[in-house]
């Protein structure tokens, strides 16, 4: 009986750190799927950000396109 009792706070640390051995695995597991979703969502985000820059980039280009034609239109007159 003295072994199991020279045991028992041994057990119990080993049990407690499985445990939060156990807590971290999991947590580890969920940030690594929210990194994933996040690095989905960054790339995502780019290629918006791209498909935005270049729809500006046409609109500028045909405002500069009118523009020009007003003024063409102004000195014929």
């Amino acid at each position: 009986m003295g072994s199991e009792r020279a045991r028992h706070p041994f057990e119990i640390e080993l049990e407690r750190l499985e445990r939060r051995v156990d807590e971290l695995v999991m947590i580890c597991g969920q940030l690594k799927e929210e990194n994933r979703s996040l690095r989905q969502r960054q790339e995502a985000l780019i290629n918006e950000r791209a498909g935005l820059l270049q729809k500006n980039e046409q609109v500028r280009a045909r405002v500069e396109a009118m523009i020009g034609r007003l003024k063409a239109l102004e000195q014929g007159s």
